[in-house]
């Protein structure tokens, strides 16, 4: 009979490696490890390579951290800006509105309790 239909082993429990199949007995990774979300050399390599990749693109386009920090505080201040000034707008619009809704809606209602006595 195959290990998959073997009643006496449990599932496999969150975190941990797939059976050795030399023992049997799943390994627990680290705390490190998982937090990494591999082995702490591996990330390494990885991120050593990504920096260098992105640090090219970078320089054949003429950027640097501090030029992306300024753009994107330009922009994010653009946005803020361009937000304020939709809600003054809108403020505007509602007090346009309610000077002509308001005093109709009062009307109205003091002309249906004035019928429903």
């Amino acid at each position: 009979m195959t290990g998959d239909h073997d009643t006496r082993r449990g599932p496999f429990e969150p975190g941990a490696y797939p059976a050795n199949p030399r023992y049997g007995e799943p390994r627990r990774r680290s705390g490190l490890n998982r937090f990494l979300g591999g082995s702490p050399v591996a990330v390494f390599v990885k991120l050593l390579f990504l920096s260098v990749l992105v640090g090219a693109v970078m320089a054949m386009f003429g950027l640097t951290p501090g030029l992306l920090f300024w753009q994107f505080y330009d922009l994010t201040r653009s946005l803020i800006d361009l937000g304020l000034d939709t809600f003054h707008d809108f403020g505007r619009w509602i007090l346009a509105g309610a000077a002509v809704v308001v005093p109709i809606w009062l009307i109205a209602r003091l002309l249906t309790v004035s019928r429903e006595r």
